[in-house]
């Protein structure tokens, strides 16, 4: 039997399958690799908020004269550690409460005149809260409708039992 050579060989018809399996391939890749690196972003931003709320109340404990007093500092070194945040961020919602601890979880905190006092049934507690908007514009714009528009930094401390 006679071999016949036909016009294209079997790896002609192969031609360019390596550029279509790169394609494919490079789209699951770069997806997981924008995933990653856009979430870690997010997580950052959402760390340092929670660290700047935590800095805040633990500023609070230091001695002042007065509750007002108290929540002022918390408020000025919860925004001094948001310093490094990116502009598109800011301004930031930086707010700080005292408040008197209702029930024994203290779950709920009525904002009635909070007198400090040695019965522990007159608890009272600062809660600092750290808020930042426009997220999603701060981070790539292919999934930005996945991505929150608002991120949030919260911390409470209770304070001691004795008088400012």
């Amino acid at each position: 039997m006679k071999y016949i050579r036909s016009r294209h060989s079997p790896s002609r018809g192969q031609r360019g399958m390596y550029a279509v399996e790169f394609a494919l391939v490079f789209l699951i890749f770069f997806a997981v690799l924008y995933g990653i690196l856009s979430y870690g972003m997010l997580l950052a931003f959402r760390m340092g908020l929670q660290n700047a709320a935590e800095d805040g109340a633990r500023a609070a404990l230091r001695y002042q004269l007065t509750l007002p007093a108290r929540a002022t500092r918390a408020v000025d070194i919860a925004t001094q550690r948001t310093s490094w945040m990116p502009a598109a961020m800011k301004p930031l919602a930086v707010t700080a409460e005292i408040c008197r601890v209702e029930g024994a979880e203290a779950t709920r905190c009525a904002p009635d005149n909070c007198v400090l006092g040695t019965d522990w049934t007159q608890r009272c507690q600062i809660v600092v809260t750290v808020k930042a908007d426009k997220v999603n514009q701060l981070l790539p714009p292919i999934l930005s409708l996945v991505f929150p528009s608002q991120i949030v930094g919260k911390a409470s401390m209770l304070f001691d039992g004795r008088p400012s």
